[in-house]
């Protein structure tokens, strides 16, 4: 899904058997059903009901599309919002303990904020996610309970700060809250938008970026200047970058990562962006925990070959983008270091994909083998 700026509407088209668009509808105010033929000469009890079963089927219609669809941007007014803080000292204790019974009651009795427009709104939601309140979030999720009045939350809506359930989930690291989530139809292919945010990420790059954010990452696995210096260098580094990421502490990160990369679309892309942009360490986490995926595709189950296998494909291009950087640098009269970084962290990148590519099977049954930490 590309970006939206938080002021665009999300529409879904309608396409005739011709490829012609019939209609665009917005999920938040889906087209209401047909009003139905009042006969004439009936009383006004059955005119009554007649109008009340319509009202129900547009309530009911609107409801689902809500819960249903993805939703940018959020549409909740401010005062709810404001009002949503007001309830929040009172319900932050509830998600802590997960309880369903007391969530309800808040709820039912003085739960001002938590719904509006026939969902939960997408604040209370996001604060399940925050506090992992894995029992409250089905609860929310499925809306069956009679004190919802029909009433669930969305898990593809955007919150007013742009981002989404899954990225919060992410960012926690929290492998039941993202299978839950996903349970229930939640996209890993929608993406941050707004000023309030760092635009353009999946639920995917939180995962990567905050891995990265690991001590044991920020203060040994970014590439010096003497990594870069020869091949030995390179080769050591590499060793060394595997190695980290081996070890028991980053498990529940790599599980989370390969996770969201199973539902993610264009893994391979996302791949090449980060080797392209020279992210050597964000790239070793991505070829790591979703190695299975990037070597047959997240939809292919069957016979690996060159046409699905993502490291021949991140390979190719790897070589081509080494191509035009030395070509780049034949032509300029002056020494560009920032080239130079450029070429020689693209080497690297090539002997990363390489090893993860001949060794990534075994390594990521070594890793799935800890127990968690």
């Amino acid at each position: 899904m590309e970006t939206m700026h938080k002021e665009q509407v999300k529409t879904i088209s309608q396409e005739g058997l011709d490829g012609s668009t019939i209609y665009e509808w917005d999920p938040w105010n889906p087209p209401c059903p047909p009003r139905c033929a009042i006969p004439p000469n009936t009383d006004m009890n059955f005119q009554t009901k007649l109008i009340s079963e319509w009202m129900g089927k547009k309530d009911e219609l609107i409801a689902t599309a809500r819960a249903t669809n993805i939703i940018i941007p959020d549409r909740t007014p401010e005062w709810v919002n404001d009002a949503f803080y007001s309830t929040l000292p009172r319900l932050v204790p509830i998600l802590e303990k997960d309880s369903v019974r007391s969530f309800l009651r808040l709820l039912s009795q003085e739960g001002k904020g938590m719904g509006w427009g026939f969902i939960i709104t997408p604040q209370t939601f996001t604060q399940m996610m925050m506090q992992n309140a894995l029992r409250c979030a089905k609860l929310a999720l499925e809306g069956k309970a009679p004190e919802l009045h029909g009433y669930r939350a969305n898990p593809n809506c955007m919150n007013r700060y742009g981002y989404f359930p899954l990225h919060q989930a992410s960012e926690l690291f929290s492998v039941d809250m993202i299978k839950l989530l996903f349970d229930y139809n939640a996209s890993a292919n929608v993406r941050t938008a707004g000023a309030e945010v760092t635009e353009n990420l999946l639920p995917l790059h939180v995962a990567v970026e905050d891995t990265c954010l690991h001590k044991y990452l920020e203060d040994n696995a970014f590439p010096s200047q003497e990594d870069l210096d020869s091949d030995c260098a390179n080769n050591n580094y590499i060793c060394k970058l595997i190695h980290l990421l081996c070890l028991p502490e980053m498990k529940i990160f790599l599980d989370t990562i390969r996770l969201l990369a199973k539902h993610t679309d264009n893994l391979v892309d996302e791949l090449w962006y980060y080797i392209k942009d020279g992210k050597l360490v964000q790239a070793a986490v991505l070829l790591l925990a979703a190695q299975k995926h990037i070597r047959t595709g997240t939809s292919y189950e069957g016979k690996v070959n060159s046409k699905s296998n993502g490291f021949a494909i991140t390979i190719n291009r790897i070589w081509n983008h080494t191509i035009t950087l030395e070509s780049e640098a034949s032509h300029n009269r002056e020494n560009d270091k920032g080239l130079e970084i450029k070429i020689k962290l693209t080497r690297i990148s090539l002997m990363l994909v390489r090893a993860v590519s001949l060794a990534g099977e075994v390594l990521d049954g070594y890793i799935q083998s800890y127990p968690e930490v």
